[in-house]
């Protein structure tokens, strides 16, 4: 199983540190090294285009980190891709896998906020439409250098190379999806690989919807092994529970409560952020050897899983205690994980 981290660039400041935009980049670039460093498998960053994040264009920034790294793979999580070109996106990572030298991949999706949609002149009408659309020119673009096309929402490609060509034969592209089953179905009759994004309430609920997907990719003749499945969810490593928790929640509530005010949700409380660290709740909040327990029970829960990725700074922590988690999956969560799941892969 890969471990990995997603950040979202979150500029904002925790209560006690004031730092600008700068320095936030800075400590993402570093914490990414890090992860590099304590011999993490991937390291994502996602897509927005709001005040709160400084993710607006994760290639460039993964690029930078592509620079200080060696081993780690560098992903989008998730690449908005109903907004985007697909044709300079497929350019933006195949030109990260040159620098990276064959460490790109790309999960895409339709994102969780619907900024980009307006920002870039789009119907949020076509909500759907684009992202299928686009997927389908995107997967051309993988396989051919002088892709034949036409759709509804680009002017059509008559054979134009498209450059430069990824270091990799087939750049890895996944679908990052939350809990629409035409999504889960759409990723499995195209045998891609799947990335859950499962940001509340307990993961066994998900199951009905990976089913989906196992079924859809084996009705369209894809291998099983082929059909592999990632999760996606809040996650914090400390030395204690005690200590992660005080760590993560009071920064997390403040996110959650300014967000709730755009989508009339009522304020986050203690109570509804204790209710997603039961043993079935999502969140990976905890000590090394809890946090590693889990994964295995959500693993279990989905049954099996391939990856999963910690979204560890939807919570203002200071960097320092951010590299310090880095560290802690690195030593200790991920050597667990391997320990226990060393006698299936034999």
């Amino acid at each position: 199983m890969q471990i990995g981290i997603d950040s979202f660039a979150l500029a904002r400041d925790d209560a006690a540190v004031q730092l600008a935009p700068v320095d936030h980049m800075r400590n993402l670039i570093d914490q990414i090294a890090c992860a590099d460093e304590v011999g993490l498998d991937v390291f994502g960053v996602g897509e927005h285009h709001r005040r709160e994040f400084l993710d607006e264009a994760p290639a460039v920034i993964l690029a930078a980190a592509a620079a200080r790294t060696k081993k780690i793979h560098l992903t989008s999580a998730v690449a908005v891709l109903s907004a985007v070109d697909p044709v300079r996106l497929f350019q933006q990572f195949a030109t990260l896998d040159l620098i990276s030298q064959g460490r790109a991949e790309m999960v895409v999706g339709r994102g969780s906020f619907v900024d980009a949609y307006p920002l870039f002149g789009l119907n949020l009408e076509d909500y759907d439409e684009l992202f299928a659309e686009k997927l389908e020119l995107l997967l051309q673009l993988r396989d051919e250098e002088h892709p034949q096309w036409s759709g509804k929402f680009r002017p059509p490609l008559t054979g134009q190379g498209v450059y430069p060509r990824p270091l990799q034969d087939k750049l890895p592209i996944w679908v990052g999806v939350g809990g629409t089953p035409a999504s889960f179905v759409r990723a499995g009759l195209l045998g891609l690989p799947l990335m859950v994004a499962i940001i509340g309430g307990e993961t066994h609920r998900f199951r009905p919807l990976v089913d989906l997907y196992r079924e859809a990719g084996r009705r369209a003749g894809h291998a099983p092994e082929t059909l592999t499945v990632g999760m996606h969810s809040l996650g914090y490593v400390a030395d204690t529970t005690k200590e992660a928790i005080e760590d993560f929640y009071p920064g997390f509530a403040r996110v959650m409560t300014d967000i709730g005010r755009e989508r009339g949700w009522s304020p986050m409380t203690r109570a509804q952020f204790d209710a997603n660290l039961t043993p079935k709740g999502a969140w990976l909040l905890g000590e090394p050897e809890e946090v590693a327990e889990k994964i295995l029970r959500h693993s279990e829960a989905l049954g099996g899983i391939t990856r999963v990725t910690f979204q560890m700074n939807a919570a203002s922590v200071p960097h320092e205690k951010l590299l310090h988690a880095t560290e802690l999956l690195g030593a200790k969560v991920a050597p667990i994980l391997r320990k226990e799941l060393a006698p299936a892969a034999a």
